[in-house]
Formats: structure tokens, sequence, C-alpha cells
């Protein structure tokens, strides 16, 4: 499977390290014009070095419209539309899993807003060129968590995860007679940025072998492993394929 995206415009949240970084390189590295955004400047810059010529980095809160709109906005003055949008940016936000009445308010939009209100001011940003241009590929990175529980014991993540499968299965039917798919990656356990390598070692020895035993593959994913399957929903090959969740956790 040859998956090439010359003339393509892609954008990728959330790129400054981890799944994100490996998401802008994939798609540079197959011809594509990529605009990645992040509120990490220094570690986006680094992403932008690695990608080359063919990508641009901006500084982007994605729980702010107005700075979602004036990216998408000059992405569509380069190139008309944006082709494929891959709403990556998510977390934690640096928080642990706590009893629910120790959660405050502000604890609870903070994760909201990076997993959920991103994606959706995003893919309102990219839909009216979509449409103009009947073709468009949004490609959403929700997680296990969305599906089953968090291993994080965080509340605000798995429904924050949740609720984004449920936004990509509704704008994939209204989106649908344009021509836009809309369809969401689910990774299992990636040690892909300070956040999930932190995870990983709170564990313990123990506790990384149960978890690695639990995976059919017997291994831990890779964010290339992520990156393939974005690549696929992104491509000609998944174009009759929409509003789905696909698994990429080396087996359950």
């Amino acid at each position: 499977m040859n998956l090439r995206f010359e003339g393509k415009t892609v954008v990728v949240t959330g790129a400054a390290h981890g799944l994100g970084r490996t998401i802008a390189e994939a798609f540079a590295a197959r011809g594509a014009r990529v605009w990645g955004c992040d509120i990490v400047a220094e570690e986006l810059a680094e992403t932008g070095r690695l990608c080359g010529r063919t990508c641009v980095m901006r500084p982007v809160d994605v729980s702010d419209a107005e700075q979602v709109r004036d990216l998408v906005a000059a992405a569509e003055k380069e190139a008309g539309q944006v082709h494929v949008l891959v709403n990556n940016a998510g977390g934690v936000r640096g928080q642990v899993g706590r009893p629910i009445e120790m959660i405050a308010p502000q604890e609870w939009r903070a994760i909201f807003d990076v997993n959920v209100t991103g994606a959706f001011y995003f893919s309102q940003a990219v839909t009216p060129a979509m449409k103009r241009g009947r073709f468009g590929r949004i490609v959403n990175i929700s997680s296990r968590a969305g599906l089953e529980i968090s291993l994080t014991g965080i509340q605000a993540y798995a429904a924050a995860k949740a609720a984004q499968i449920g936004l990509t299965r509704q704008l994939a039917h209204e989106l649908g007679p344009w021509n836009i798919t809309v369809n969401n990656v689910s990774p299992g356990f990636v040690r892909s940025n300070p956040t999930t390598e932190r995870q990983w070692q709170s564990y313990g020895e123990e506790g990384q072998k149960r978890l690695v035993e639990s995976i059919a593959l017997k291994r831990l994913g890779t964010p290339e492993d992520i990156a393939h399957a974005v690549l696929f929903f992104a491509s000609d090959y998944a174009a009759w394929i929409t509003g789905q969740v696909l698994s990429v956790d080396g087996g359950k």
C-alpha cells in the first residue's frame, strides 16, 4: 500500500511531541503540506525542524475558537482548503486520578476543552471549505479510555474521550453527503510523551509486566503504529469508511 499526499494540506493538532509529532512527520514524509499546532512553542518548533520545509508550525490553544479559525484561514488562503484534519490534541492536563468529590469544576472543564471542544472547533472551522471542495478527511485521536475505562482513573478523561467518539459518529452522518469522512483512532498504551512515561513508571516492574501480558501481541505500541492508522483513514483506501473507531492496541 503506497500512501502519498502530494497536493494535500493537512492540519495536525497537538503536534509538539508524541503522537502528534509522529503523525505530522508521517504526512510530511509522504508529500503533504502540514500545518501543526500546539501550546508548547519550543517543542512545536522542534517538530517543524524535523518535518522540514513542507511544514508550518503555529502556537494555538485549541480551546480558543478565534485562534483555531485564524490557523485554518491561513492554511486555506494558501491551499484553498484543508484536506485532512487530525484532531490529536488531548491528554490529562497534568492531572492524576482522585476521588470524584475532590474534582474542581475548572479541572473537569480543562480536560474537556482540550479533548472535545478543540476537536469541535477545528472540525467546525474546516468544514465550509471541505463542503465546497466536496472532499475531506477528519481523523480524531481518542483512547481506549473512551471505550472502556481510563487506566489513569481520571473521570473527565474517560468521559471526554467517549464524547469525542460520539462527536465522530455524529459528524460522519452530517458530513457524509459532501464526501467528508470522519473516523476515530483509539490507541492502546503507547509511551509517547512525558505524561505516558510517568504513567508507565508508576506501574512498577510487576505492573508493567501485567500490562504487556494483557496485550495479544505482547508488546506496547509505538507512535508509528498510531500514525499508520491515521494515514490509512486519510487515504483513498478508506474512502468508503466513516463513523468508525479503529482500536490500535495490539489486541485486548
